[in-house]
């Protein structure tokens, strides 16, 4: 395959970026996205030019690196991480436009590559437990029900990657913070912090500067995992009743 790719060119935070284009020849379908982008690496390298810097790590679909935006949707035009889309989902002569998470709270560091530890910083505020400890409890001593169970492994599948804010017309963080939220709430051991733990996380998340939520459902949409859209409105409502209760 030959392909044309427009790449978002950003030297650091400070600097204007721009569009640059470049011309890759014998990528095979059988290639992930990220192996066509080493394909165009080794040859700037080679060319003695400054490579594309883009994150990735596990490329197994796993660790949520990977972040771009391709041809305008949030890893691309499949529903998966963009480590493990495929080349076959373009077409020979294709143009692809490369671009990276467009949200103010995530700026740029360079080219490809945003700070997403925004994201770490609502998990600091509330993403954990209580527990003492010492030696491992017993597996059977909080006895957790399986429909709390099955939902807290539901939303425990987010991989904090931002493609939902990358989707999102107004950058929220909504559906990240209630996966977060809702995986810990549901189950027993959460419950000393259920109603801290939404007001911290949702006031971090606010603090952050990311947008408001208004439904569209473009982050459900975007999410690699399929975290359900009706996690934010169970988020609201332990919102409002822990916000009513005064914690």
């Amino acid at each position: 395959m030959r392909l044309t790719l427009r790449v978002w060119r950003q030297k650091n935070a400070d600097a204007p970026g721009a569009m640059s284009t470049y011309e890759v020849d014998g990528i095979s379908p059988d290639m992930s996205f990220l192996e066509m982008l080493d394909t165009l690496n080794e040859e700037l390298i080679l060319g003695g030019d400054d490579p594309v810097a883009f994150d990735h790590d596990c490329r197994e679909g796993i660790c949520g690196a990977c972040s771009l935006v391709i041809n305008g949707d949030a890893h691309g035009p499949e529903r998966t991480t963009t480590c493990q889309l495929h080349m076959r989902s373009f077409s020979d002569g294709d143009t692809i436009d490369i671009e990276p998470w467009r949200a103010s709270a995530f700026p740029v560091v360079k080219d490809l590559v945003v700070d997403r530890s925004a994201f770490d910083r609502i998990i600091q505020s509330g993403g954990y437990i209580t527990a003492p400890t010492g030696a491992a409890p017993e597996a059977h001593a909080t006895a957790v029900p399986k429909p709390a169970a099955d939902t807290a492994f539901e939303h425990a599948e987010c991989i904090g990657c931002g493609a939902c804010v990358a989707a999102c017309p107004n950058g929220s963080a909504m559906l990240f913070t209630s996966a977060k939220v809702v995986h810990l709430n549901s189950l027993p051991q959460g419950a000393p912090e259920r109603a801290s733990r939404v007001l911290d996380m949702v006031g971090q998340m606010d603090a952050e500067g990311f947008g408001g939520c208004t439904n569209t459902g473009a982050c459900a949409t975007a999410c690699p995992k399929g975290i359900p859209l009706f996690s934010i409105s169970t988020m609201n409502r332990e919102f409002i009743r822990a916000a009513r209760k005064g914690r």
